[in-house]
């Protein structure tokens, strides 16, 4: 029956049908393959889900897909636990419906409004405490640099603390965590279930194991702490989940407490900080852009406000352009055909997963010229629909941290432009490579910090961090 249904619709080939395996090892070949094809949508079955699965890539059928009625499609969570292992069964990617509606309404506020002014303060201390603390002359890698900034941040603003014992025992077992799954090849125990198995402390998924442990215990201990002394003044996102109850008055759980902080830790910093590493590397690599993000900030005088600088236009040009050339999210969360759909002229049977391809869209020369050029201008010519230009998905499951994640983007690189003199230590290109299930730059963005453009700026405690 399915068969019928979807047998019209191009099927991508790989070598001796390893779709899954080309997929997480490189995805880009294969998301360049479909492209390549001049494919609109493609039957991509076989890189897992063991169910008919299309990818799209026309914005016209993706906005179908993420805002139709849902007679036509639903969002089950259960698709995404291939992220279980990291995150939980009860965080708000892993629920549907009303539940996942409710819990994001109780978490979106932490994002928005007056908490913006505190980030804003708090982004740009943070990034003169990471770049003090590397040495003029010596090399560094952008994407470690930049993770420090962006899970320094989203550590306030889930537990309220930037510093501190605490502090420093969160970003040490997260970023051990993470790094895990740096490699498209370590990467593949996140979509091969049968590799996670634990050998030992010695055996990779083990170690992981005993990691995600002791981050659990600390994170246990934090929600222990804060039950005993509630504190309503408190605005961190704990706070709000602690204050939370549901429509039957009932409190989150402890293990549900857990998976919602380690989703907002993870998704709200890794993501960032590879999008804040390109930054780094297209204005160096690009050295005119650079001179215009400079000139345009210097127009709002010395010591400007936050807000002032995230409202620039080429600023935001800039930062779009590095959010659609490589997209750190190559996909939008998969949804399900409740009935038979028709898309560009195909009927999809009922249980056909749907997902637009984020990375293909940001790569359609219909939209964007010369895809692979780096060209910030393209944004100040045109206005993009949320369906062209789609960096933190869209519909229900639309990013919540985005408003955060522009905010820090914008205000890090402005500052690092203003006030450090940065030179790319590699000559040769910097490209996207798998990390768990998202895209970073392969080689880090490896930087020599040549030195500090104010001369009032004098860092504290310089050292080098060479990796």
């Amino acid at each position: 029956m399915v068969n019928n249904f979807m047998s019209s619709i191009p099927e991508y080939k790989s070598v001796l049908g390893w779709h899954r395996l080309q997929w997480v090892l490189d995805p880009v070949r294969y998301l360049e393959t479909i492209k390549a094809r001049g494919l609109d949508i493609v039957d991509a079955r076989g890189i897992g889900f063991g169910a008919p699965m299309i990818l799209t890539s026309h914005p016209q059928t993706i906005q179908q897909i993420l805002t139709s009625d849902r007679r036509q499609f639903s969002v089950p969570g259960h698709l995404n636990r291939i992220l279980s292992p990291l995150l939980g069964e009860d965080s708000m990617i892993m629920l549907t419906g009303s539940a996942h509606r409710q819990r994001r309404q109780l978490v979106m506020p932490a994002f928005h409004g007056d908490r913006m002014k505190v980030y804003g303060e708090l982004i740009q201390k943070i990034t003169d405490r990471v770049m003090g603390q590397i040495a003029v002359g010596h090399s560094f890698l952008g994407r470690d640099a930049m993770q420090s900034i962006s899970l320094a941040v989203i550590l306030e603003a889930v537990f309220g603390f930037s510093e501190g014992d605490r502090h420093d025992q969160f970003a040490e077992k997260i970023k051990a965590l993470t790094e895990f799954f740096r490699s498209p090849l370590q990467s593949m125990f996140l979509f091969f279930p049968k590799l996670q198995k634990d050998w030992g402390r010695w055996s990779p998924w083990g170690s992981f194991l005993r990691n995600r442990n002791e981050i659990d215990q600390l994170i246990f201990a934090e929600i222990a702490d804060r039950r005993a002394d509630l504190n309503s003044d408190r605005t961190d996102i704990l706070s709000l989940l602690l204050a939370a109850r549901d429509e039957q008055g009932q409190a989150l759980s402890d293990q549900e407490l857990r998976d919602e902080l380690l989703t907002l830790l993870f998704a709200g910093h890794e993501t960032t900080a590879t999008a804040m590493a390109w930054g780094l590397y297209w204005f160096n690599r690009h050295p005119e852009t650079l001179a215009r993000l400079q000139s345009e900030i210097a127009s709002l005088g010395n010591d400007p406000e936050a807000m002032d600088i995230f409202r620039l236009p080429y600023l935001t040009a800039f930062c779009q352009e590095t959010l659609r050339i490589y997209p750190v999210a190559m996909l939008t969360f998969p949804r399900v055909a409740e009935e038979p759909v028709n898309l560009l002229g195909y009927t999809l049977a009922p249980d056909t997963i749907v997902m637009g391809c984020i990375y293909l869209v940001h790569q359609r020369e219909d939209l964007y010229p010369n895809p692979q050029q780096f060209r910030p201008d393209r944004f100040l010519e045109r206005q993009f629909s949320p369906y062209e230009f789609i960096p933190f998905g869209g519909g229900s499951r639309r990013c919540i941290g985005e408003a955060l994640a522009l905010f820090e983007l914008k205000l890090v690189i402005a500052k690092i432009a203003m006030e450090y003199d940065l030179q790319l230590a590699d000559s040769e290109p910097e490209k996207p490579r798998r990390r768990g299930v998202t895209l970073s730059p392969a080689k880090g963005v490896r930087l020599i910090l040549k030195g500090h453009k104010r001369s009032n700026r004098v860092p504290s405690s310089p050292v080098a961090t060479v990796a």
